[in-house]
């Protein structure tokens, strides 16, 4: 372990204490900015299993999904027993094949036991849920139900009674756990026989106390001190002052404290919501700003505060001597600062992390001049903390609010500190409860009726070594027994045989239980899973060899059109090339390889549209078309006056009390009018709202302003350039189409798809978007790409760096929504009158394939029509777009899972289930991988950032994503929260996780294995992400076929077919998912008769 640095000054060391946080906090960008990252970034230089345990150890978050849910998987035939047994047998460390137990009849080895363990819940119960177990269910006169029925039979055996055959085993695991079977209810505790007290407090003086008759208030002051001091050890390490006040009070000062902390921070970081904002933010920063605000506040809460004017007037004027200050007076040991300011953010995980977000982009464009840092968000925080502790602690103990006050009183009053400790852990019996709650009640300390204290912490501590209670000393017949008697059934062991054995073997099944713990088992799970998804994957893409078209352009395609390598395009891509197999289509990452500062028409500002990681130095613009003055100008007179009526009934309804009330009163009729028809016919609502935009917002027709003709200056991202140069339009050009393959064979037509998302009242719009344009729409990127490849300037400049486009060949820019279908075209006016009709050909197509798209959609949507025509699909999808009440509109990438970097023949011909992204690369032209490497290095954080988002967010969808969309109220158009006064939420809403199935990335590459080895040694972030286990990797030969699998401490291993398996053969796309609602497993297509000559 790493010893602590130590640090001269305090300052220094608490600006590094804030470096540190930054990999424990949340990198979620605004949400108008929200672009998919992994969301344990922070760990993620740590091996995917090893930052599961820091994340847990640090959050509390487990990382795998909760093993019911795996267990419905297995059930539903997602996972099969030979997974679960691969999964066993790769891990070492569970010696699945060692044997536990061998008798002439049967043999038990390990992973006997942990297939059980997975299948089965084995966890132990509670003294009532066996007595219900017992009394109501009849667990001692059946076998249980869920044993297997040739296991049941081989339990029975020749007995006729299998009520005896139960009971006999029930006593027989008693027995050899040295257990006696008594009346099990907790009420019994105030009516003991003579002889079980005495057993009871002999047993515990003699086999747990070392033998000393020492008196049960002497053994409940010996236990009180040994948790007091572990509790105490805690602050600075798991918990805070708050969390310990609370764990003893009841009492959790952050309900107070965060409604003044939201009030504080919404109104600096607002981005145009709030009518009022922090008074000088921008020249004082926030905790200045706060500083100097907080002694005029009229707040109720804070005038019943004791000393706070004192307490705010002795702040001082920097923040970090204020979190000093602070620290100090809580008495937290200085060796413990780090981890009590680390425990502190990860209580408001969402406000803390957004300022943290902001403190390192402060570029970050917004409409207010605020520049939040976390050091103020802690300043503020300790201070609102002091002020609740010293209240909380006063209120109820009479004792300052400090480290060394509280250690002093509850060291003087061990009673009250084992009562209160055990009530608020909510684990004791009613009987206690009733009798805690009474005596709270009716006192404030122990120094007034200590006597109570002590006969009360006494009665506990003989319940804590009861048989009745769920402690961990010794064995209980509601845990170790239960447990066993269950694992024994579904093992087949009978009364016999558990009395032949020695009482080691049965407490050894024991260990074996303790130690394939919950996580492990989940662990297991989650592999086993990905296993099963993966021989089926592999199988589909090993069958598929060679029947997939276009490995070489033998032939002129009849179109080409290159998506983003969306997964929701696969469907798309799938249906087009069933309809037309003439038209060959492509996947690239959706910037389409120009990164652009992007201002549009009427944009106030420039909009980013590239990967998160690139910083673009080039601006350009939409502008108007010549002879398009008059459209102008009333498109901008429609414009200003919607943005007045829109920033009236926004802002000026909320801020003009007499204004209000008249205008509210007038436009009421109108704007009920409007909700019932939004609540009734969205439809209706809609295209009326649209036709009264096309009127006030006529279109105009555009262009964009790419071209520079300042070849000087170079383009920095701190000093962006208008436009690119000729050579950056065919620097730009060549290398997208070289990465793509699509260097020869060009088609009449080749159409460039973004994609974007558009759905009514969604704060997470931005999530349906596309990741690779920061959180934005493709098509301005389209757009751009086929207007610098359509100069002819470009196209003599690209064919001397080897790509020769030919004359007859035009790109179009086009944008797909993925929400409602529609593609949207750009720059229509300027295509050659030659290609008008192979355009009008193409377009037919792209119609019937969207409405293939929503039919194959609407499977997978629970309000959908079941087996809809196309035409009902279309409409129902177009109709979510429309409905504001629709909390999915669309799934966005839910059920992602794999990707396949490679030529289009080695998916085409087989039905992957829109789980796919396809990224377009040709090996034969890449002999050394340097286009390769640069793919992986692109778009590899792109695929894992979604991915890992989705993972995530539906293991923990209450954690680590923000829970339903139901109660989330936009927060200063900056994030979400629950009500009025929670936590940001960060992650995915339930709506948009509720069908994905958590799973790591599966990347496919086609190319040679070595080559795929070199690059993994180069390239430290390669390294990363698969050597770290955060994707998975495998290589599929361009010549022969073979696929190998990278596994960690091996590298990539053979994978070798099953034999015997069969993948079923359909038509067309619509039979492989007809009449399925879940996943499907891939399955082949026929192929069409077409031949490329």
């Amino acid at each position: 372990m790493q010893a602590k640095p130590e640090f001269n000054d305090k300052r220094e060391q608490i600006t590094v204490i804030l470096n540190h946080l930054d990999h424990v906090l949340p990198g979620q960008a605004p949400i108008l900015d929200f672009v998919h990252h992994n969301t344990l970034h922070g760990y993620q230089h740590l091996p995917f299993e090893e930052a599961l345990a820091e994340s847990e150890k640090a959050t509390g978050i487990k990382g795998y999904l909760p093993e019911e849910q795996s267990r419905n998987f297995y059930w539903q035939g997602r996972i099969n027993d030979q997974d679960i047994s691969a999964v066993l047998a790769l891990d070492p460390k569970l010696r699945a094949e060692e044997i536990v137990y061998q008798s002439d009849d049967l043999t038990v080895c390990r992973k006997d036991i942990y297939r059980i363990a997975l299948l089965h819940d084995l966890r132990a119960i509670t003294v009532n849920q066996l007595n219900w177990q017992i009394e109501e269910m009849g667990a001692l006169n059946v076998v249980q139900s869920d044993v297997a029925e040739l296991t049941r039979r081989r339990l029975i055996g020749s007995e006729k009674d299998q009520g005896l055959v139960v009971k006999q085993l029930w006593e027989s695991i008693l027995s050899q756990l040295g257990l006696e079977q008594i009346d099990l209810h907790p009420e019994n505790m105030l009516d003991l026989s003579v002889e079980q007290a005495k057993s009871w407090l002999e047993k515990i003086s003699y086999g747990h106390m070392g033998g000393n008759e020492t008196s049960i208030h002497q053994k409940v002051r010996l236990e009180a001190t040994a948790k007091l001091n572990e509790m105490l050890s805690q602050i600075g390490e798991s918990i805070t002052l708050r969390g310990f006040v609370m764990a003893l009070s009841g009492i959790d000062i952050l309900y107070s404290v965060r409604s003044q902390l939201i009030r504080i921070c919404a109104s600096a970081l607002d981005e145009g919501m709030a009518a009022w904002q922090l008074p000088e933010r921008s020249k004082l920063g926030l905790y200045g700003a706060w500083r100097a605000a907080s002694m005029y506040d009229l707040n109720p809460f804070l005038h019943e505060l004791p000393d706070w004017q004192q307490i705010i007037a002795a702040m001082p004027e920097d923040a970090i001597d204020c979190i000093i200050q602070q620290l100090s007076y809580l008495e937290i040991p200085q060796n413990k600062w780090e981890g009590y300011l680390r425990c502190l953010t990860l209580e408001l995980p969402g406000w803390s992390g957004l300022i943290n977000w902001r403190q390192h982009h402060p570029n970050y464009q917004t409409p207010n001049d605020a520049a939040p840092k976390l050091i103020d968000y802690l300043a503020i925080r300790l201070t609102l903390d002091r002020l609740w502790l010293k209240q909380a602690c006063s209120d109820t103990w009479s004792i300052e609010a400090k480290l060394g006050s509280i250690k002093y009183y509850f060291n003087k009053n061990l009673s009250e500190f084992m009562v209160r400790r055990l009530f608020y852990l909510g684990e004791l019996p009613e009987y206690l409860t009733h009798q805690v709650k009474t005596l709270l009640s009716r006192v404030v300390s122990e120094r007034h009726e200590q006597t109570e204290w002590q006969q009360l912490a006494d009665l506990m501590w003989t319940w804590q070594y009861s048989p009745m209670s769920k402690s961990d000393v010794d064995h209980k017949a509601f845990d170790s027994g239960w447990r066993l008697f269950r694992l024994c059934q579904h093992l087949g062991l009978n009364a016999k045989q558990i009395q032949s054995m020695q009482k080691d073997n049965l407490l050894g099944m024991l260990s074996l239980l303790d130690e394939f713990d919950a996580t492990e088992r989940c662990k297991v799970w989650l592999y086993a899973y990905e296993r099963h998804y993966r021989e089926d994957f592999f199988h589909a893409v090993h069958v598929n060899h060679e029947r997939g078209r276009w490995a070489k352009r033998n032939t002129r395609p009849a179109s080409q059109l290159i998506f983003c390598i969306d997964e929701r395009e696969e469907s798309f891509r799938r249906h087009l090339e069933e309809y037309n197999p003439a038209i060959e289509t492509l996947g690239a990452a959706g910037f389409f390889g120009v990164p652009m500062n992007y201002k549009g028409m009427g944009d106030t500002k420039v909009t980013p549209l590239c990967p998160v990681v690139i910083t673009p130095a080039h601006e350009v613009q939409e502008i108007p078309r010549p002879d398009n003055e008059q459209a102008l100008v009333n498109h901008n007179r429609g414009r200003k006056l919607a943005n007045w009526i829109t920033g009236w009934l926004h802002q000026g309804l909320r801020r003009n009390l007499l204004q209000s009330k008249l205008v509210i009163d007038a436009i009421a009729p109108v704007m009920l009018a409007g909700l019932l028809m939004k609540t009734v016919s969205p439809k209706t609502q809609y295209d009326l709202i649209t036709r009264i935009k096309k009127a006030t917002l006529p279109d105009v027709k555009t262009k964009l302003e790419h071209t520079s003709t300042d070849t000087v200056t170079t383009a920095t991202p701190a000093k962006p350039k208008l436009g690119f140069t000729d050579n950056e339009q065919a620097d730009r050009v060549a290398a997208f189409l070289r990465n793509s393959g699509l260097t020869y064979g060009f088609a009449e037509l080749v159409i460039l798809v973004g994609h974007g998302s558009i759905s009514q009242n969604n704060p997470h719009l931005a999530a349906y978007d596309c990741g690779a344009c920061s959180g934005r729409h493709g098509g301005p990127n389209a757009r751009l790409f086929a207007a610098m490849a359509n100069r002819p300037e470009i196209r003599r400049l690209v064919a001397e760096r080897g790509i020769d486009i030919p004359q007859d060949t035009w790109f179009i820019g086009t944008e797909h929504n993925t929400c409602n279908e529609e593609i949207i075209w750009y720059d229509l006016e300027d295509v050659p009158a030659e290609r008008l009709t192979a355009l009008e050909k193409l377009q037919q197509d792209l119609w019937h394939a969207r409405h293939m798209s929503a039919h194959e959609r609407c499977r997978r949507l629970a309000s959908a029509p079941r087996n809809p025509t196309l035409e009902q699909a279309l409409a129902h999808i177009e109709e979510r777009a429309r409905d504001f009440s629709q909390a999915r509109p669309e799934l966005g990438h839910a059920t992602n899972a794999s990707a396949v970097i490679g030529r289009r023949s080695v998916t085409q011909g087989a039905f992957f289930d829109r789980r796919v992204f396809l990224v377009s690369y040709d090996p034969t032209q890449d002999p050394e991988g340097k286009i390769l490497e640069g793919i992986l290095l692109a778009v590899g954080p792109v695929g894992a950032g979604i991915n890992l988002e989705y993972y995530f967010s539906t293991v923990d969808n209450e954690r680590f994503g923000c829970s339903t969309k139901v109660p989330h109220n936009v927060v200063g158009a900056f994030a979400v929260m629950e009500g009025t006064s929670s936590d940001l939420r960060t992650g995915l809403p339930r709506q948009m996780i509720e069908i994905h199935e958590p799973m790591r990335l599966l990347n496919l590459i086609e190319a040679k294995k070595e080559i795929v080895e070199q690059i993994y040694g180069r390239q430290e972030a390669i390294r990363e992400l698969v050597g770290g286990g955060w994707i998975l990797v495998a290589t599929k030969d361009p010549d022969t076929g073979e696929i190998f699998f990278f596994e960690s401490g091996k590298g990539f291993v053979q994978w070798h077919p099953r034999d015997g398996v069969r993948l079923p053969v359909f038509e067309k796309s619509p039979a492989c998912y007809r009449d399925h609602s879940l996943p499907v497993p891939p399955a082949l297509i026929k192929q069409p008769e077409f031949q490329e000559v």
